[in-house]
């Protein structure tokens, strides 16, 4: 082999994170490949099988040759069928022109950054929250100004006095994300006006990221949108993976003004030229067909939840806040982790935390810490419970041996 080096790589990879829940899945494949059992609670994945009425709709589609290129921005069948939809759900005159088909829900975040976001712009993002806000506005260039949650009668709440200590002269961008991982938070009607205040009063643009809007059991879900002057400013990110199982499907939409929709779509060219042209087609018949396989999905989530809530709320030293939308809780477990003698605010115990539970108990969670940087003050520990991809029976089974070996 020649002696010569290699040639480097660009120093804005470092910036560069990752969606740390894949790294504990990393774990617990690990942990299960040496024969323990693993109850996995740490992926936001799904067990649940897409609808039927999808899954034919996609292989019809293939048997009738619709394997090919499409335009970047999509079909234009899913592409009215989204803007019908929305229109419909969050009460704006959305046209076809308004859509860019996506291959999934993430990529809405990196292109609407690239096409709003310049070098140093400030942008407003919840943390804790989804690890790819802060790794996309890292890697861009942008000034990461994270907000938070609080609790308020057992809910969390957004943190207005954080969104007001982040916020200065740079920020460009708010980056929502009402029904909220991973807290489980569901934003009110009252905190959504305020944040739209806010953005009008800034001049700012907006993402609302809406993986979980239709994941709820009680009450309704609002989003940014519905407020008067954010139409024109926000740009809403669609997935169906959640509503409909569609997890490994990879789809979604950029939806939003037309403007900053063609320069996605533009984007959408340039990187992955378009999306994959039969589950576009089966996208059509996720919006249109019949519903009863996304509300068993819902369902099911909902008994699952319940029964969650109700052996980690029983277990000495927990405490569950209430969430009636996402598939994720965020559970107080400050009194458990003190017991077992690891200390707060230290990164190295709360893996240490995390591991020892599952080598003992077979319970895989993500910590706090892969939901964004800790910030200053943070006193308590949390971690995030997925119930998406767990059944009710193994659920009770971790839980059972998770109770016996954190109230020791």
């Amino acid at each position: 082999m020649s002696n010569m080096s290699r040639p480097r790589t660009p120093r804005r990879i470092s910036r560069l994170g990752t969606e740390t829940a894949f790294a504990v899945s990393g774990d617990a494949a690990a942990w299960a490949a040496q024969g323990h059992r693993v109850y996995p609670f740490h992926l936001g994945d799904m067990n649940i099988r897409t609808p039927l009425n999808i899954i034919r709709s996609a292989y019809s589609a293939m048997i009738d040759g619709r394997t090919f290129y499409t335009p970047a921005g999509g079909v234009p069948q899913l592409r009215a069928a989204l803007a019908e939809s929305l229109s419909t759900e969050r009460g704006v005159d959305y046209h076809a022109a308004n859509v860019s088909v996506q291959p999934g829900g993430k990529p809405c975040i990196g292109k609407f950054l690239m096409a709003v976001m310049e070098n140093g712009d400030g942008v407003l993002y919840p943390n804790p929250g989804y690890p790819i806000y802060e790794s996309q506005v890292d890697f861009l260039g942008g000034r990461g100004q994270p907000y938070t949650y609080t609790l308020d009668e057992g809910r969390f709440r957004i943190d207005r006095d954080s969104v007001q200590r982040a916020v200065d002269d740079t920020t460009r961008v708010l980056i929502v994300n009402a029904q909220h991982n991973p807290t489980g938070a569901d934003a009110s009607e009252e905190e959504l006006e305020w944040l739209a205040g806010l953005a009008c009063e800034r001049d700012l643009w907006v993402l609302s990221d809406d993986p979980y809007i239709d994941i709820r059991y009680a009450g309704k879900s609002h989003t940014i949108v519905e407020f008067e002057g954010m139409a024109e400013r926000t740009v809403i990110g669609y997935t169906f993976s959640k509503k409909y199982a569609m997890t490994g499907w990879r789809l979604g939409a950029a939806v939003g003004p037309e403007p900053v929709v063609d320069i996605i779509t533009k984007i959408n060219t340039n990187d992955e030229s378009c999306t994959n042209q039969f589950v576009q087609l089966a996208g059509v018949e996720a919006l249109q067909g019949d519903q009863n396989g996304s509300l068993h999905i819902v369902n099911t989530l909902q008994g699952r939840r319940d029964r969650i809530v109700e052996l980690l709320s029983d277990i000495n030293g927990v405490t569950v806040p209430a969430s009636d939308a996402t598939f994720y809780l965020f559970p107080d477990v400050t009194d458990v982790y003190r017991r077992h003698g690891f200390r707060i605010g230290n990164d190295e115990d709360m893996q240490a935390f995390r591991t020892t539970t599952m080598h003992e108990t077979g319970v895989s969670f993500c910590a706090r810490t892969h939901f964004g940087r800790s910030l200053p003050g943070e006193e308590r520990v949390y971690v995030r419970f997925a119930y998406s991809g767990i059944d009710e029976k193994d659920a009770e089974e971790g839980l059972t041996a998770l109770k016996t070996y954190w109230e020791q």
